[in-house]
């Protein structure tokens, strides 16, 4: 069974997805492994034709403050390059499922309803935390300013357009525990499994 896991910048989706995996769900981060696919041979090409050698540092080392600059100011060059990184993501997640077929796998995507990917899914997940909460938890976790998480949150959908779509919603607040909430949403999910 493969469960989607998203969330908008800043909800904690990350956390929710460890709190599943320490319950005995399998978890593929698909945006951990989108930075990995950057260094495959053929994907590294086409990110430097998009985005020019500025966007590797060296070998090893992407050059993240300028790919983030360059893509979160024009959404036609972030339509591009997710051109290139998601199908390999995409790939990458069928071979990682064909290991793990009695298994709950919990697939953590910041862009699951915006890409369409949570219509080839069993259930979905949504994160959601208030708008101030996320703001603040970005700011501090990644050092920039309110207004650039802003410029980032606006090319994400609102939590609003996404509530729809989910199956289930975990609300990550500073008011509401998180543990009971996924343990009653893996609870409905096996019970439906």
């Amino acid at each position: 069974m493969i469960i989607g896991l998203t969330g908008g910048i800043g909800s904690g989706k990350t956390t929710v997805a460890k709190l599943f995996e320490t319950m005995g769900c399998l978890l593929y981060n698909s945006d951990e492994k989108a930075k990995d696919v950057y260094f495959d041979n053929a994907i590294r090409k086409q990110v430097i034709g998009l985005l020019g050698e500025e966007a590797y540092l060296d070998l090893n080392t992407l050059h993240k403050k300028y790919i983030s600059e360059r893509v979160f100011s024009s959404n036609e060059l972030l339509q591009q390059l997710n051109a290139i990184i998601h199908p390999a993501v995409k790939r990458d997640f069928n071979n990682f499922t064909q290991q793990f077929t009695n298994k709950i796998i919990i697939k953590e995507s910041a862009i699951l309803f915006e890409t369409g990917i949570y219509k080839d899914l069993d259930a979905t997940i949504l994160v959601t935390a208030p708008l101030n909460e996320k703001i603040e938890r970005v700011m501090k976790r990644n050092s920039i300013s309110h207004a650039e998480v802003e410029k980032r949150m606006r090319l994400q959908w609102p939590d609003e357009k996404k509530i729809p779509l989910a199956n289930y919603v975990i609300n990550n607040t500073t008011h509401e525990a998180l543990i009971p909430q996924a343990l009653a949403v893996l609870k409905k999910i096996t019970d439906h499994a």
